[in-house]
């Protein structure tokens, strides 16, 4: 699952054009290079992790500041540096997480998420049309059901509150609209 997702968010990037960067997202006050800023400091702090280093999150203003030159192939580099991190690593290992010692496994599941629904943000923020498949659907709602709701949602949670899908919304556009995102 996080494999694909390191190629559905690369796809999905590999998209934007040059002047698209400044775009709107549908993460609040997130412009299109927000959001593949945010990505990208999740990867790193993932890949610490995987090598068994503390993660440290960058001091910087905008998530947007962290990215160092072209965002596609910054994304790139640190998706390469995750791959071969993961590739040396045990699933069933453990590691000490932000949230507390997790197996790798465990540790992945909210930042493969995080791909895909980022993804879908990144390309409302240019005008690209996302599905998320049914398989991540499912993954996404077995690892993050369980998760009490004010956990999950509102200023300190991954998620806001739902939102309506519309009627005859796709899978993918009810998953969305359960992470609390409307197109925009």
């Amino acid at each position: 699952m996080f494999y694909r997702g390191l190629d559905f968010f690369g796809d999905v990037l590999a998209q934007a054009g040059d002047g698209q960067w400044d775009n709107p997202s549908p993460c609040e006050g997130w412009t299109a290079l927000d959001v593949v800023g945010h990505l990208c400091t999740s990867l790193d702090m993932g890949t610490s992790i995987l090598k068994g280093e503390q993660p440290t999150r960058p001091d910087v203003a905008n998530p947007r500041d962290v990215v160092d030159g072209d965002p596609a192939a910054y994304y790139g580099s640190l998706a390469a540096s995750c791959r071969t991190a993961l590739a040396g690593a045990s699933l069933d290992d453990v590691r000490d997480t932000p949230m507390g010692p997790r197996t790798v496994a465990q540790g992945l599941a909210f930042p493969a998420i995080d791909l895909y629904v980022h993804g879908w943000d990144l390309g409302q923020a240019l005008g690209v049309d996302v599905q998320i498949p049914d398989d991540v659907i499912a993954f996404a709602h077995e690892y993050l059901d369980p998760i009490p709701e004010d956990a999950m949602r509102g200023p300190q949670g991954a998620f806001a509150a739902e939102a309506d899908a519309a009627d005859g919304a796709t899978a993918s556009d009810r998953f969305i609209a359960w992470t609390g995102r409307t197109p925009l």
